[in-house]
């Protein structure tokens, strides 16, 4: 399917509407395949048993209860991350920043997708090449033939299988860090340090639930109540963010963490769609000096900016969700030169990669076709 092309779901049985603003409330359905890759099998296995997390803890040893571990091992799993999807987009980085591509290939289902499922619709045949199917779904049913939730991205499917291993995604990018070691590229750098750790979990936590999530209860708030508080959320941590950013460089310090990488995937889209699409509009990003400037400094980060493709971030959101655009219609801009522009953020000090180097050249099958300006599009 061409990228300008609508999907024909609105008003048929597959359709998304009220599929988003159920209630008056948005509340985040957090229960996924909870399964890990991991370097030590047993280890894991006979670790004690751990509790779920709703942003994932990089010092987990072990597996949640009914979890199953899988073996780390390159060229077995495929990550499939749509590129629109916030949740997705941080494995992309994480994957990239890391140099996993050789270990974990990557799957980039289309921007739009109806009730059902993601799908391979960039592809000529409409399949995904490695795996061979057209839905993601397809993957999910190889695992669980009655599979009973959405059917969401990131997801890492066990290629010989054809079957999903986790779609848990606050795990999955610790994972990456921790147990895929053998396989980093050389100069990859730290984005969990140790001694950083006990205080980059609150962070994150605060990121997860005021910001990354905080969006979506404004955006599919059913009333007005649960909006306005959704939104006073909202900007308070966004304040928060603003005043911990005027004198740091990055979350945590000097260096980028993988706190960064969580923050950055919503910042990236704040002005394309949920200023406007998720009434997110107290002011733009634009318009909170430090928080623009610590976007547009990691824009310019490769590894960052080089993974956007904004096209297909605005038309998954406009599309897709026809409880609150039953339209459809994508809007034109913003302009996005000034993603470019200089940041000043160099004055703070530190280094983005810390005694890390950064990532070569995006390989040309993995550059994001549509609008981005470091592509000059």
């Amino acid at each position: 399917m061409a990228q300008n092309q609508a999907p024909k779901t609105a008003g048929t049985e597959h359709s998304t509407k009220g599929a988003y603003v159920s209630g008056e409330e948005f509340t985040r359905d957090t229960n996924y395949i909870e399964d890990r890759v991991v370097a030590d099998v047993e280890a894991a296995r006979s670790a004690p048993v751990e509790a779920s997390s709703r942003i994932g803890d990089p010092r987990t040893a072990g597996l949640t209860e009914g979890a199953r571990a899988w073996p780390v091992e390159a060229g077995r799993y495929r990550l499939v991350a749509a590129r629109a999807c916030p949740w997705a987009h941080r494995s992309i980085i994480v994957r990239r920043l890391l140099g996993l591509e050789e270990a974990i290939s990557l799957a980039t289902p289309g921007p739009t997708h109806d009730v059902r499922s993601w799908t391979f619709d960039l592809t000529e045949d409409g399949r995904d090449p490695v795996l061979g199917t057209e839905r993601l779904q397809e993957n999910y049913f190889k695992r669980f033939p009655d599979y009973p939730r959405g059917i969401t991205v990131p997801a890492l499917v066990d290629v010989p299988s054809g079957a999903v291993v986790t779609n848990n995604y606050p795990q999955l990018t610790f994972d990456l860090s921790t147990q895929w070691t053998a396989h980093h590229r050389e100069g990859a750098p730290d984005l969990i340090p140790a001694e950083l750790v006990d205080d980059m979990l609150p962070v994150t936590e605060r990121i997860f639930t005021d910001v990354n999530n905080g969006v979506y209860r404004a955006g599919f708030a059913g009333s007005q109540r649960a909006y306005e508080k959704g939104y006073r959320r909202l900007f308070e941590a966004l304040d928060w963010l603003e005043e911990r950013l005027a004198d740091r460089r990055y979350l945590m310090g000097e260096s980028i963490t993988e706190a960064d990488v969580r923050l950055f995937t919503t910042l990236v889209r704040f002005d394309p769609v949920y200023h406007g699409h998720f009434k997110c509009n107290r002011n733009k990003l634009t318009e909170m000096p430090n928080l623009w400037a610590y976007a547009r400094d990691l824009f310019q980060t490769p590894g960052f900016g080089d993974t956007v493709d904004f096209d297909q971030i605005k038309r998954h959101y406009y599309v897709v969700h026809e409880d609150i655009n039953p339209t459809q219609v994508v809007p034109a801009g913003p302009d996005l030169r000034n993603w470019l522009s200089d940041h000043g953020r160099e004055k703070l000090g530190g280094t983005p990669f810390g005694r890390g180097t950064a990532p070569g050249p995006v390989a040309a099958e993995e550059r994001p076709p549509g609008a981005n300006p470091l592509y000059g599009r």
